[in-house]
């Protein structure tokens, strides 16, 4: 698919003779769900050549309509996103009134864009840290292995693209934060979030403005309830995050020794070939893919014994009794990762279709 650039305008062409004209109005970065929803699309037939082409001189076509593949629409997006991004480097510069939050949770983003006052700005991956390659996923080569893998191993209820449009536009948001705003990295004692801090600051290597750490375990115990461990950002009411954040305002900003540290940390995570990273021992590390296999297999032999008759039981429940019993929360579609795997290898049987938790039951083989 050809492309060119016309701001406000870009043009894709595909054969033999149909241009797709997209208008973008505004300039935040987009995600295929949203490429419908920001922007105005046109429709034009050609008998001139792509690169003499101007819409203004031509009327749209009506009452047609063309099907685009989901992977054509992907590329649209990329190229509308990087078109927006030269739009924001060339205009007038970005504007932050007040710190720019970031965090490795989009619930997390919820709760802050509520509990905290005006003005504001939340940036938050849609990701799950703990899980997945981690190798060069500053780079398209690397994002694109993880994205691979999620879609292989992971149930994601969502439109194809989505996540990993997310993940391209999360990116190239934290990279246009102007330098003279100071940051606040949200994170807590777990794997997911102390990955997602490591590599926050990462992709924020070159930048050198103020870092500020909130983590939300450590501040928690010591301003709010100091036998309640929260271990996680997203469990807290906005209001208590508020407070946090009133609290750590105060705080030292990263100095640059440990910001080097964790950037060291950081590269050895993403050499790692294991893809379940857990917070252990005051550290991120790396654990075998089986780690949480046992657990699962305990639970299900327990529900067998309040069974009348050993029969199989919902995936849901099994994921949700599991979780109770862990010693730090992975995410629902890690665990139902693994009892497929479970499934795949014998160890447990099946019923009904494993495309979702909601969809099948299982139980341990007779």
């Amino acid at each position: 698919m050809k492309t060119r650039n016309n701001y406000p305008y870009i043009y894709f062409f595909t054969e033999p003779n149909v241009v797709f004209v997209y208008e973008i109005r505004g300039d935040n970065y987009l995600t295929v769900s949203q490429l419908s929803k920001q922007g105005g699309w046109e429709t034009y037939e050609i008998t001139e050549g792509f690169e003499e082409f101007n819409h203004e001189e031509h009327s749209p076509l009506e009452g047609r309509g063309y099907f685009i593949r989901q992977d054509n629409v992907n590329f649209m997006v990329g190229k509308i996103n990087e078109l927006i991004r030269i739009h924001r480097k060339t205009s007038t510069p970005i504007k932050k009134n007040g710190p720019v939050h970031l965090v490795s949770s989009d619930s997390t983003a919820g709760a802050l864009k509520v509990g905290l006052d005006q003005p504001k700005t939340v940036i938050a991956f849609k990701d799950l840290f703990s899980i997945g390659p981690l190798w060069k996923l500053d780079e398209k080569v690397g994002q694109d292995d993880r994205h691979n893998w999620l879609n292989e191993n992971i149930n994601l209820e969502q439109d194809d693209y989505e996540l990993e449009n997310h993940f391209t536009k999360t990116v190239l948001e934290i990279e246009d934060i102007p330098e003279d705003v100071p940051i606040y990295i949200w994170t807590a004692n777990n794997g997911n979030e102390q990955t997602g801090l490591r590599f926050l600051l990462h992709i924020l290597r070159n930048k050198e403005n103020e870092i500020h750490v909130a983590n939300t375990t450590e501040l928690y115990k010591q301003w709010i309830h100091s036998n309640d461990e929260k271990p996680y950002s997203n469990m807290l009411h906005p209001d208590h995050l508020r407070v946090l954040f009133e609290k750590s305002q105060s705080a030292i900003s990263l100095t640059q020794e440990e910001r080097v540290q964790l950037l060291k940390e950081w590269e050895l995570l993403t050499q790692s070939n294991e893809i379940l990273r857990l917070w252990k021992n005051g550290k991120v590390t790396s654990v075998p893919s089986d780690y949480f296999d046992e657990i699962i297999l305990e639970t299900i032999s327990n529900l067998h014994k309040k069974q009348e008759a050993k029969d199989f039981i919902r995936t849901g429940r099994v994921i949700g009794e599991t979780i109770h019993k862990m010693e730090e929360i992975v995410g629902d579609s890690y665990l139902e990762y693994r009892i497929r795997h479970l499934i795949y290898s014998g160890a447990l049987e099946l019923k009904g279709i494993p495309r979702s938790m909601r969809h099948y039951s299982v139980k341990i083989p007779d």
